[in-house]
């Protein structure tokens, strides 16, 4: 008996390697073994479900965290799990209740806020998102990205000194800072603060001259502000590859 404990026990630890690792089908193969004997090991059926996803096997992935539910219903990773997947494939009003239900069983998760405010921004629950990522930063204020989404969702909702604050701690707390200022304005143009976004892509391009989407976007900011050069940039974005600008060449006739 203490032999065949032992030789499991090896199972788990050596799934957990191959995971690490990124070889996520020997993991699986492994965790196959330990979980013949231990069909209810919630953290076997985590690292497994986890282990599918990396594959993209979203359907065996979802069925080990519905296994897992149905062991441990207060289990708050598995309906975020799930949840991440259905937002992953679109289907944003399901993964909303399901990260609802893994906040209101783990409410101080931080991925698992995160996520919330992510599916309420799709399904246009902009108020409610903006408060989730109150929550979230309250967690973990340092991750870059929480701003940019919470100043998206602060200009929904009719805040635009939010927003902007948002998005300036968002180009602060981004590492690579032409990248942080270019998502800064294509989120305001967006979302029509043209001023605000010219700005940013012109900013762009003296980072890098040679950026062609700043170039499309800095034209087409400038032509809807009724500055008829804003179609040379355009045209000349086009010209040198710029889908955006080749979608937008109606702007100027």
């Amino acid at each position: 008996m203490l032999l065949i404990l032992s030789s499991c026990s090896s199972d788990l630890f050596q799934a957990e390697q191959l995971f690490y690792k990124k070889q996520y089908e020997e993991a699986i193969s492994e965790l196959n073994k330990y979980l013949f004997l231990h069909i209810t090991d919630i953290k076997a059926l985590h690292l497994r479900a986890r282990s599918y996803e990396e594959l993209d096997k979203t359907d065996e992935a979802i069925q080990d965290y519905e296994r897992i539910i149905s062991i441990k219903p207060d289990y708050a990773q598995a309906f975020a799990g799930i949840g991440k997947i259905l937002f992953e494939q679109e289907k944003y009003k399901d993964a909303e209740l399901a990260l609802l239900k893994a906040a209101k069983l783990d409410p101080v998760d931080y991925e698992i806020l995160y996520l919330v405010g992510r599916a309420l921004m799709m399904t246009e629950d902009y108020k409610t998102a903006n408060k989730f990522f109150d929550r979230a930063k309250e967690i973990n204020p340092k991750d870059a990205k929480l701003y940019f989404y919470q100043g998206m969702a602060r200009a929904y909702i009719g805040d635009p000194l939010g927003c902007a604050a948002s998005f300036n701690t968002y180009v602060q707390k981004e590492p690579n800072n032409a990248v942080a200022v270019y998502n800064r304005g294509f989120a305001y143009l967006h979302l029509g603060y043209l001023e605000y976004a010219l700005e940013d892509f012109e900013q762009v391009l003296k980072f890098n001259p040679n950026h062609t989407e700043a170039l499309a976007k800095k034209g087409i900011c400038m032509a809807k502000m009724g500055n008829s050069d804003g179609c040379i940039y355009i045209q000349q974005a086009a010209r040198k590859g710029s889908d955006y600008a080749q979608s937008n060449l109606d702007i100027c006739s």
